[in-house]
């Protein structure tokens, strides 16, 4: 197997692309790697209807910014507890892209062979206005999900 260049994961993929793999296919995961405050307040995915959960692992913390430490290792342990194989399709979700985007290289360079970005994330990037939810997030494509 060749060395994973630093910044490499599978690539980026629009929501549509992964509601569909994640619907497809058994060994397909979602993981969403936004924080506890974003996961109570703004809502989180649902996969009820196919049959699947979404996996929460924190990438950074809410009060200080900061990576939380030791992601592959906290990413391992889940996936390991659900039976996950290293070359299943993951599909990381965070607000808007970016920090699922280093989640998926940081899974690569754990060993995972197919780590994708879901490149508009669960509620997009900011409007001229300063809002959410715009096209191509899994809010604004009508995907399913609650708030509590």
């Amino acid at each position: 197997m060749s060395e994973i260049q630093s910044g490499s994961y599978a690539g980026d993929v629009d929501v549509k692309t992964a509601w569909t793999d994640l619907a497809k296919s058994a060994a397909a995961v979602l993981i969403d790697v936004r924080t506890k405050a974003e996961w109570a307040y703004v809502g989180v995915p649902v996969l009820d209807s196919i049959g699947k959960a979404t996996i929460f692992i924190e990438w950074d913390d809410f009060a200080t910014g900061a990576v939380v430490p030791d992601f592959a290792g906290r990413l391992k342990a889940a996936l390991d507890q659900r039976r996950v194989e290293r070359d299943a399709p993951l599909y990381f979700i965070c607000r808007s892209g970016n920090r699922s985007r280093q989640a998926a290289i940081a899974a690569t360079a754990a060993g995972h062979t197919r780590a994708f970005n879901i490149s508009h994330g669960f509620e997009g990037r900011l409007d001229p206005q300063r809002h959410r939810a715009s096209p191509g997030s899994w809010k604004a494509e009508g995907f399913p999900w609650v708030q509590s």
